[in-house]
């Protein structure tokens, strides 16, 4: 083997570096074209800016705009956990509704039943099709 355990450790390091950078990267210009504050000729330019000199463009855009980058985050993931609580609270409301319909179609067979209009089998019968349901 003509492989040092230096030069491992070096080719490893170097793969991590491009996989950082890359990650970088994407998020730069991912919070870039979200930004709906940025006009389009300023996100072309930035985008420009980039491209063309990748490792100062992305250096300047996070000193530029590093701190509102965390903040647009945060009010990202704020908009998007207030619209799953809604969710969550309508999809509750909604299936809080089957229980008391079904509680009151029991009602109205029990009310049925004590008056004589049901037999105790179709009174059974129509209890397990509510319940069922």
């Amino acid at each position: 083997m003509d492989y040092p355990l230096l030069n491992v450790f070096f080719t490893t390091m170097w793969v991590f570096l491009w996989v950082m950078w890359f990650f970088l990267l994407f998020r730069v210009f991912g919070d870039l074209f979200r930004d709906d504050s940025v006009s389009g000729w300023g996100k072309a330019g930035w985008s420009v800016f980039v491209l063309v000199l990748p490792f100062l463009g992305v250096f300047v855009y996070l000193i530029a705009r590093g701190k509102s980058m965390g903040r647009r985050e945060m009010k990202r993931s704020e908009e998007a956990e207030a619209e799953f609580r809604s969710y969550v609270q309508e999809a509750a409301a909604g299936s809080g509704t089957a229980p008391k319909t079904q509680a009151a179609e029991l009602a109205q067979l029990a009310e049925l039943r004590k008056h004589g209009d049901l037999t105790e089998e179709e009174y059974q019968s129509a209890k397990d099709h509510v319940l069922a349901a």
